[in-house]
């Protein structure tokens, strides 16, 4: 997870190539919580779930995740009738459903600030430029701590130069 103004990494999980990035969601969230105020969280099509629309929402932020183009029939949004397990479901979720309307009324708004979420590409980008797109460790301990280095650096990069370009002015803290 990324800032979109900084491209400062707020919240990483090193996983295996193939792993699913949905599940990490939450976690990706909360962590960006502790430290960071969010206002919006954009993230692709692939986290689309009721359960990551709310976690973002219990940080009193905007989900802005583009439904899909199968959403509506689905859940039983266009009138269509799904399977008992769907339309309980459905029942339970009145944020999806509320976030699906949204999405529908409002979707030139909707995609001007989900396409925020191209900074995250940019800071892929970033890092990869700086620190090379591959991992020189052999052994998978020292792939994640390579991957993580990496990280760091770029974060360092990235407070260095909003430093200058924001006018930011370290406040370090002072030995008692």
């Amino acid at each position: 997870m990324c800032g979109v103004q900084t491209n400062i990494v707020t919240a990483v999980e090193i996983t295996d190539r193939f792993a699913a990035d949905s599940p990490r969601f939450e976690s990706l969230v909360d962590a960006t919580a502790l430290n960071f105020v969010m206002s919006e969280v954009c993230a692709d099509k692939a986290y689309l779930s009721a359960a990551n629309l709310q976690v973002v929402v219990d940080h009193s932020a905007m989900p802005y995740i583009p439904f899909k183009s199968n959403s509506a029939s689905e859940w039983g949004l266009s009138g269509r009738r799904g399977s008992d397990k769907k339309a309980n479901w459905r029942r339970k979720s009145d944020l999806w459903r509320q976030m699906y309307h949204y999405y529908e009324f409002n979707q030139q708004w909707f995609m001007q600030r989900y396409h925020q979420r191209s900074n995250v590409e940019s800071t892929f980008s970033m890092i990869k430029a700086k620190f090379g797109d591959s991992l020189r460790s052999k052994t998978k301990t020292a792939q994640v701590n390579e991957a993580l280095c990496k990280i760091l650096c770029h974060n360092l990069c990235c407070l260095i130069q909003s430093m200058y370009e924001l006018e930011i002015k370290p406040d370090f803290w002072q030995e008692p």
